[in-house]
């Protein structure tokens, strides 16, 4: 069992080599953000703003009636000028009246029937196909939105913003509709919080790459060119466009100025089968480009460094934790041998993730406590829970390396007006 205890401090060693370099992502977010003079985050340019350039807004769904009129209302309220933006939604094999909802709003909707392609990379290049078709003449750049999210009212002007200042590609700040609902939801939230003001927001101030994270992103029409489509179809598309796009060498912005609310799942079993998924296509990603990532990294390209860090240790050394921590833990007891140390061993490991998970969180939950939809009861609690709502990906990440879940749909039914 001492063999053990030792496995998981040489584990604990390797993960702090290799994460200790995004402690420093904290004091550059609390710096900078303190620092009026470097906050416009969004890079917004002075004088007045040419509001000339047309858009396209790209929605994916799969029965999404419920919400997906919300969406539309707040792109229609937008404060960029309407007749500059086109709502398209692609109804992906959909059994309700999500297309009639949707046209109703005065969205371009296509449909798309497919038992094998099935996912949201399917669905985004077949629309992407019906634009190049019925629209030769191509947007300046594209939204994509999901069809549970609503808009900030400033959201279409702020990515303008960023884009007008170079940036081809550009993710936004992610906010949540229903943080309060339970732990699940609050998991989540405080989650793509942390992801948007501790991750993507210290790498833009610091010039390196941001991450795309599902929805609430931009890329422009040459990048689209560039691509000949939408070839990435994954089990997480989102993570594989931005692996592909940063071992090219090309840099996403972020704009933390341009807010979108997202629904996240409340049911157990719902948020296992989707972070299943999401462990599933982080396998699926290395596989394809963790070679080029640590290639790349190898000659000093930090924004591979970043994202090889994100997608390759954290998964193989959980993975490796368990199976020495089973393997040798059901060893020891059929063996007759004391596994006092081996529980001990596991509960230091476990106390010292969820302090540091806790610090993380919490950090998260004060500074962005004016921007969380929530009862003060429920944000507080929600500092305990977070590392609990962690601790539950090490299972799922396990399983992932055996089962592969496919894509299914996640079911949204929070309703919440853009105001």
């Amino acid at each position: 069992m001492e063999t053990l205890k030792m496995i998981n401090y040489i584990i604990a060693i390797i993960f702090t080599l290799c994460y200790s370099y995004q402690f420093l992502y904290v004091p550059i977010s609390l710096l900078c953000r303190r620092n009026k003079g470097k906050e416009e985050i969004s890079g917004t340019s002075g004088g007045d703003i040419d509001t000339d350039s047309e858009y396209a807004v790209l929605i994916c769904a799969r029965n999404e009636s419920e919400v997906i009129g919300d969406l539309i209302d707040s792109i229609r309220l937008q404060s960029y000028p309407g007749d500059k933006v086109t709502v398209f939604v692609m109804a992906d094999n959909c059994t309700d009246n999500t297309v009639e909802v949707a046209m109703e709003k005065g969205a371009v909707v296509y449909t798309r029937r497919s038992a094998t392609q099935i996912g949201k990379g399917y669905a985004l290049d077949a629309l992407l196909r019906y634009i190049r078709r019925d629209f030769p003449d191509g947007f300046e750049g594209y939204f994509v939105i999901d069809a549970d999210n609503v808009l900030d009212r400033e959201y279409i002007m702020e990515m303008h913003k960023c884009h007008m200042d170079g940036n081809s590609i550009i993710t936004s700040y992610r906010n949540s509709k229903n943080y309060g609902d339970n732990w699940i939801s609050a998991g989540y939230s405080l989650w793509f919080l942390r992801e948007s003001m501790y991750l993507n927001y210290p790498r833009n101030m610091i010039s390196s790459s941001a991450a795309v994270s599902g929805t609430g992103f931009f890329f422009d029409q040459e990048t689209i060119d560039e691509l000949g489509g939408w070839p990435f179809h994954l089990l997480t598309e989102d993570i594989e466009f931005t692996i592909d796009q940063v071992c090219k060498g090309k840099r996403i912005a972020f704009c933390r100025s341009a807010v979108l609310y997202d629904e996240q799942p409340t049911g157990f079993r719902q948020s296992v089968r989707q972070r299943m998924r999401w462990a599933r296509g982080y396998l699926q990603v290395i596989r394809d480009y963790g070679k080029t990532l640590l290639i790349n990294a190898a000659k000093g390209d930090f924004s591979c460094f970043d994202m090889a860090m994100n997608i390759l240790p954290a998964f193989i050394l959980t993975a490796t934790s368990i199976c020495c921590n089973v393997a040798l833990g059901i060893g020891g007891a059929l063996a007759g041998g004391d596994i006092t140390i081996a529980l001990l061993s596991v509960g230091e490991t476990l106390f010292n993730a969820y302090a540091l998970l806790f610090v993380l969180g919490g950090i998260t939950l004060v500074t962005e406590w004016n921007s969380i939809n929530a009862a003060p009861v429920r944000k507080l609690l929600s500092a305990f829970t977070f590392p609990l709502f962690m601790f539950t990906y090490i299972p799922i990440a396990f399983a992932a390396m055996f089962i592969n879940p496919g894509w299914k749909p996640i079911v949204h039914k929070v309703k919440v007006q853009v105001n």
